[in-house]
């Protein structure tokens, strides 16, 4: 990806630390939170990758294309979990935007891909929409709400299963994957 080197490397760092974090996840007791969160460490793992600054990591244009790969296998999995649980969809565009990421770096690595020299690419926008709208409204659901607590309510969780981490993880992927598309 191009753009600031700072920039770059806090994002390496955000997306390698939601990775991780997604992965402890994965020793969650409840099986849908195991599921997804392999699909997010995936996800964290392959932004922090991407997000190496080519000053120091120049990929060879067959990294992107196995990048291409993997998420495409990650968006085919996607396709099949989406049947059951509607938010698998938000992974199936997560999965899909890295494969044109990928895909846009494996065709021009030293330019700004997909670019015609005017303007931002409309799928380029329409990704940068979509995550934009999906930070704000991730955001919106971290916020601080009245809690009612009622003797016998639910039992305490684990610290792997609870929602609202998981959600700022999400939340932090999403403002990565803004990132990495505003600078594409």
């Amino acid at each position: 990806m191009h753009g600031p080197a700072q920039a770059a490397w806090l994002l390496v760092a955000l997306c390698a630390a939601t990775g991780a974090y997604c992965l402890l996840r994965m020793r969650s007791r409840i099986e849908e939170q195991r599921r997804t969160a392999g699909g997010e460490a995936l996800m964290g793992f392959g932004m922090a990758a991407m997000a190496v600054p080519a000053a120091v990591v120049a990929p060879p244009r067959w990294a992107w294309l196995v990048y291409a790969a993997v998420f495409g296998g990650a968006a085919l999995q996607t396709v099949w979990a989406a049947r059951a649980n509607r938010h698998h969809l938000h992974h199936l565009v997560g999965a899909s935007a890295m494969v044109y990421m990928s895909v846009a770096m494996a065709t021009a690595p030293g330019a700004h891909a997909g670019h015609g020299g005017t303007g931002v690419p409309l799928l380029t926008g329409a990704l940068l929409l979509y995550f934009a709208g999906y930070v704000l409204w991730s955001g919106a659901r971290l916020a601080p709400r009245a809690v009612s607590s009622v003797a016998g309510g639910p039992p305490v969780l684990g610290w792997a299963d609870r929602s609202e981490v998981a959600l700022a993880c999400r939340l932090s992927m999403g403002i990565g994957m803004v990132a990495m598309l505003l600078t594409l």
